[in-house]
Parts: C-alpha cells; structure tokens; sequence
C-alpha cells in the first residue's frame, strides 16, 4: 500500500463541565462527546526516500478552510505526521493533501480529527502496528482532542479531555449545525470563566453522569434534556449571536439545542427530518449564520 484516503470526521459536546483551574493552567473538564457523520478529506501518498542522513520528507497541501488553515509545520495534520516519522525513523517521504470541509475555529475538533487520521494512517501506510491505545498515548502529545478523536463514537472525556470511557452509542438524531461568521478564541473564553462565588455568577453545571445513564438508557429526550455547556456563560453575553441561532433552533422544533466546545458553532439536535431540514433551510435563508450543514451521529465499526 503506497496511498490511502480517510474520513476526519467532526465531534460535537453533548455535554460540558468544567469543574475547576489546574496548576498547570489547563482545565478540569468532564464531557460527552460524540462524533458526527461530517468530515474532512485526508489523502495520504508515501514519496520517496529523502537524501542519505536525513528523515521522510512531509509535503502539506490544504485545499478550503477559507483560507484560515496554513499548510506548514504547526498544522496538527504535519505535527502527526512528524511525530510518528521521527520515533520509527522512517525515511520514505509522505504528501498530505487536507481538504476542509468541517468549519475552522469552530468548536468541532477539526484540526484534532486531522491529526487524529493522520496517526492513524501513517501507521497504516507504514505497518507500523500500534494499536488504538498506543495512537491514543502518542496523540495526546499533539491535543487534548486527539485521543478522542482516534477512539470516536460516544465517550465521556474527563481531566483535559484526554480520560476517555466509551459509551454505548448515542440514541440517533438529526444534527443541524450552525456557525455564525465570527471568531472566537479558546483562550478568551477560558480566561473569563468564573467558577468560583456562591453560585450567583450564573453558571449551571450541567449533570454528566444522568446524561451518561440516558444515553446508556437509550433515553433521547432525557439526554437532550441534560444538554448543557458551561462556556456559554462567556459566549453569549460576549458574541449574543450563538444564542440567537441556539433560539432559533428550538423554535424550529429542536429537541435540544447548545454551543459545542468553546464555540462559536451551534449544533440542535432533532428527532424529525422535516423539521431539521426545514429549520436549516431558515438558517441558509437569514444573517445569523456563515456555514450550515444538517448530518447525524456516526459511530465507527
């Protein structure tokens, strides 16, 4: 095998908590991530071998993302590429052609997903024979998504993301997604969250383990019902747009409606295909939103 395309499907929160700072500076988080049937397009081709004492040359080539995604070494897609590369040493050469298709900046673990493809190609491409545990530990080193990312489906995510323990596959819906056409940053949402106080900073935790049981339950409604995402507390009075879209959502007849990750993207979740299509075809009609798409879970295997 010299080539090989795969899917780096998107994630969306069902649920989001973050439960406390750390000492290193990152965040406590307690998840339920799922992996939707939307997806980036990783094309892998192995090259020839570089000049004597030198390793594999990697070429990137990235093909969308309106132009917000560079094609050099800090793409995540490279940093996977290289870091399997350097530990077996291997010195045939690898092109990469990336094409975007999930939004950029999103909340929807696009750069995670490619470098989570990426390791799992290479080590395809290459006979390398680690197994998914042992992609797991190497991705880690490139994000807190990564792990997820190569493990997919349904799974809560606890300590920065990188604790996983597969569930059961979510009950199966309608995913309508939303991104308005701002930015905003990671780090700025993070910087301004308040989790300390009497409570009377407004936040909510949203209750992990009952929407853990739902989904084991096979419980639809009840998980929708527990949806919750602390980092709206900081996303909507800042950027008041997510929480028009989220509004109109579930007056188009969403089930269940939320701001996945730290933004700004909005996903509602629907259990009837004439009311998603036709609340995503009031989204493609107004000003709210940059990008819309209408997809589903997915689980692997």
């Amino acid at each position: 095998m010299d080539q090989l395309t795969w899917k780096a499907r998107a994630k969306i929160n069902l649920g989001l908590d973050v439960l406390r700072k750390r000492p290193d500076g990152y965040h406590d988080l307690r998840m339920v991530m799922q992996t939707i049937d939307l997806y980036d397009e990783i094309l892998l081709r192995v090259t020839e071998p570089g000049r004597a004492g030198e390793g594999g040359h990697i070429r990137l080539c990235v093909e969308g993302g309106a132009g917000l995604v560079a094609a050099d070494t800090d793409n995540l897609a490279y940093r996977a590429a290289e870091l399997l590369m350097k530990e077996f040493d291997i010195r045939q050469g690898l092109d990469i052609r990336l094409i975007k298709k999930i939004p950029v900046a999103a909340g929807l673990a696009g750069g995670s997903t490619d470098a989570a493809a990426v390791l799992n190609g290479v080590n395809r491409l290459f006979a390398l024979g680690l197994g998914e545990r042992e992609l797991m530990e190497r991705g880690v080193r490139i994000g807190a998504d990564v792990p997820y990312c190569i493990m997919g489906g349904t799974a809560l995510a606890e300590g920065i993301g990188e604790r996983l323990t597969r569930l059961p596959s979510a009950p199966q819906a309608y995913v309508l997604l939303a991104k308005p056409p701002i930015q905003v940053s990671t780090k700025f949402v993070y910087s301004r969250l308040r989790l300390d106080g009497d409570g009377s900073n407004g936040i909510k935790h949203p209750d992990i383990d009952a929407q853990v049981k739902a989904i084991r339950d096979g419980a639809l409604y009840r998980m929708t019902e527990l949806m919750g995402n602390v980092l709206e507390t900081v996303t909507i009075p800042a950027f008041p747009v997510i929480g028009e879209i989220r509004g109109q959502m579930m007056r188009g007849g969403a089930i269940g409606a939320m701001m996945s990750g730290s933004g700004p993207t909005v996903f509602g979740l629907f259990d009837d295909p004439e009311k998603a299509r036709a609340a995503c075809a009031e989204l493609l009609k107004g000003k709210l939103a940059g990008e819309v798409y209408l997809t589903n879970f997915y689980e692997p295997g």
